[in-house]
């Protein structure tokens, strides 16, 4: 007889699942934290020409997003049905432009802040004349980085 003898049938330990909860919810409490959402909810209706030559913009966050546009069903009342200009999350008025983008300058590092652009998202329908005094208005802050948004033209 052999001194050794061969383990048959043993199987291997099973793997605990007692903390695959926390690791469950450590990962949820993670993207939770991580997620961003959108910093402003639309208040007037934008639906951006189509367009063929376009760029994307680099940095998402040295960016100023100004929407001119009718104020949607739900703000006609209070605002209007003529074409308004939104900052951030609220109508305002061109003169208030230099303002807000001195409070976006003043968040951005110094060495970043010649790279801001000035987005403008603007209704196929809204005349030029908003536009003009909004590009006026950018002019006179110093803004001379503008781009128009537009959609992929569809062929």
């Amino acid at each position: 007889m052999s001194k050794f003898q061969k383990k048959r049938g043993k199987s291997s330990p099973e793997i605990s699942t007692a903390s695959l909860p926390d690791i469950i919810f450590m990962l949820l409490f993670f993207f939770m934290v991580v997620t961003v959402l959108r910093d402003a909810s639309l208040k007037v209706s934008v639906n951006v020409p189509n367009a063929t030559e376009l760029t994307k913009l680099e940095k998402k966050s040295l960016v100023n997003y100004l929407h001119i546009g009718k104020p949607l069903a739900n703000y006609q009342e209070l605002y209007g049905t003529k074409p308004s200009l939104q900052l951030g999350d609220k109508i305002a008025k061109i003169s208030d432009i230099p303002l807000y983008l001195e409070q976006h300058r003043n968040t951005v590092p110094e060495n970043q802040r010649t790279g801001i652009t000035a987005s403008l998202k603007v209704d196929g329908e809204v005349t030029m004349g908003i536009v003009s005094d909004v590009k006026t208005e950018l002019r006179k802050a110093n803004q001379l980085k503008v781009n128009y948004s537009a959609k992929p033209r569809v062929d």
